[in-house]
């Protein structure tokens, strides 16, 4: 792989960043989706309990974000492609930063659903920013392989963040939990003030403007490359969100895990995810974008597949979440930076507005799983299991056909 963009992609910028250099700071501003969620994880029980909430308002305070999160990107992404990346960034991070310490001093769980709305809303800058930066830089395949760089620095992000969620949970209660998320968007501004320049090699004036935004959204949206990849990303961060929203209950409250032994349980599923990087980032250079996820999508399945026998046989034990648990999360860390990737490769022009609405469609799906968790969940693991295997079952055939039909990306 080469390390270096096209030459007309650095017209008029600073000397281009290395490829270490943008690796760390996708695995910062793509990490601070997982720390926005996993870290919180182990404290939600306790929190539920401390505010007096209910599991559906619980549930909300992951659900409201990632809404918030989708409708953010819509926002972000034309505005990036109009003023750059670098501005939305730092604008973003300090938001976030500031709704991180709300949430953290939230007296009650109403205060927290609105400071978590906005967490999520600054979130999306990170996030569409981090995927348009990609594709100012690289071609699609090239874009892959490095997004499955950044990402592996994710999967260490994601391996101790539940870890040092649960051990701070446990040791000073869920705020502390929450004052860690604030510390780390503090990290990441600072980061990108100092190290990251612009990647935008020529800003559009009227990539805000109504009637064009929404021609340009249709014409992206009605791209098979981009249905595909999109479809593939969003699939399974159901069965990801399925996870976020819903483990910390299975494992604390049915299995009767403790906080810190969740964190340690779910630091283990990142390993795995950590792996299917690995694994995506070798396949990729050798048999294309493709047919990496069609191996993949064996794992997800198999994870899916799993659980749900498991549990229809009345298996309630850790282990029998668990093992499924990994088994998805391996095919998570494959197909997440090929569909980042693929999701934006047609559109170098528009890469913020395709990043904004393959990121909405993401978090409408896993809202639409936070929703269906607080009806579902009811002290079984059967439901859980359900959800899982329903979207395991949904990445494995979007990997399988669709990607394999539309997954070259051409220019519309």
């Amino acid at each position: 792989m080469s390390p270096h963009p096209p030459a007309a992609a650095l017209a008029g910028l600073p000397p281009r960043p290395s490829v270490a250099l943008v690796a760390w700071a996708l695995a910062l501003l793509l990490g601070l989706q997982p720390v926005t969620t996993d870290i919180y994880l182990p404290a939600l029980p306790a929190l539920t309990r401390d505010l007096g909430a209910s599991m559906s308002a619980a549930q909300l305070t992951m659900s409201a974000l990632i809404l918030a999160f989708g409708l953010g990107q819509l926002f972000w992404g034309p505005v990036a492609d109009r003023v750059g990346r670098r501005p939305v960034l730092l604008s973003g991070l300090a938001l976030y930063t500031a709704a991180s310490v709300g949430s953290m001093l939230a007296a009650d769980i109403e205060t927290l659903i609105v400071w978590r709305v906005l967490q999520g809303a600054a979130l999306a800058a990170a996030v569409v920013c981090a995927r348009a930066m990609l594709r100012d830089l690289y071609e699609p395949q090239q874009g892959a392989q490095v997004m499955s760089l950044g990402l592996s620095g994710l999967g260490v992000i994601a391996i101790t963040g539940p870890v040092v969620g649960g051990l701070v949970a446990a040791t000073w209660g869920w705020r502390a939990a929450l004052a860690v998320v604030a510390l780390m968007g503090a990290v990441t501004l600072i980061f990108v003030a100092l190290r990251l320049p612009e990647t935008l090699p020529v800003k559009n004036p009227r990539a805000t403007a109504l009637a064009p935004l929404l021609a340009n959204w249709l014409r992206i949206g009605r791209h098979p490359t981009f249905l595909a990849w999109t479809l593939l990303v969003s699939f399974t961060y159901g069965g990801l969100f399925t996870i976020l929203a819903g483990s910390s209950f299975v494992y604390i409250d049915i299995l009767g895990l403790s906080p810190a032994a969740y964190g340690l349980a779910m630091g283990s599923a990142s390993t795995s995810y950590l792996l299917g990087t690995f694994a995506c980032r070798r396949w990729v250079g050798r048999m294309g974008m493709a047919r990496t996820v069609r191996r993949g999508a064996f794992f997800s399945l198999a994870g899916g597949v799993l659980i749900v026998v498991l549990a229809l046989a009345g298996v309630q034990a850790a282990w029998a979440v668990l093992l499924p648990q990994w088994l998805f999360a391996f095919g998570h860390g494959v197909h997440q930076p090929c569909g980042q990737a693929g999701a934006v490769g047609p559109f170098p022009e528009a890469a913020g507005a395709a990043s904004a609405l393959a990121g909405f469609v993401l978090a409408a799906t896993a809202f639409a799983v936070g929703l269906w968790l607080g009806q579902a969940l009811d002290g079984r693991v059967l439901p859980y299991a359900l959800g899982l295997g329903f979207w395991s079952l949904l990445t494995a055939i979007v990997a399988w056909t669709l990607v394999q039909r539309h997954g070259e990306a051409r220019r519309p």
